[in-house]
């Protein structure tokens, strides 16, 4: 495996794509622990910061991604996940994508699943 630089919190960033459309879904972090689970499952694992804990994307929605491949960037300090991405959305609030908002704050995006209904 190629070494990856971790920051001093053992994080790193991992940007989350859909592989057939090539839609940026979200960005979340990773430990270790989180990408050999994502390789050892085809699940994709991220850290969340505010639980301090290892999570499954769609543990608790159902809306999991299957990752079809992992790329790391030329500095070894962000990773690319390849997703094929179940249920509606990857964004807690209802959206397909976390990016469903512009700088200003005009949604562009449209409401995926009913948060309340998943969560």
């Amino acid at each position: 495996m190629i070494d990856l630089a971790f920051d001093e919190n053992g994080l790193l960033p991992a940007i989350t794509q859909d592989d057939e459309t090539g839609e940026v879904l979200m960005l979340a972090y990773v430990t270790e622990e989180a990408v050999a689970k994502t390789e050892e499952t085809g699940f994709a694992h991220y850290y969340s910061r505010s639980r301090d804990e290892l999570w499954k994307k769609g543990a608790t929605s159902g809306h999991v991604q299957h990752v079809s491949d992992i790329r790391v960037d030329c500095d070894g300090d962000t990773l690319l996940y390849l997703v094929q991405q179940d249920g509606g959305g990857a964004c807690h609030t209802g959206y397909r994508s976390c990016f469903y908002r512009t700088l200003s704050g005009e949604v562009v995006g449209e409401k995926a699943f009913d948060p309340e209904e998943v969560y």
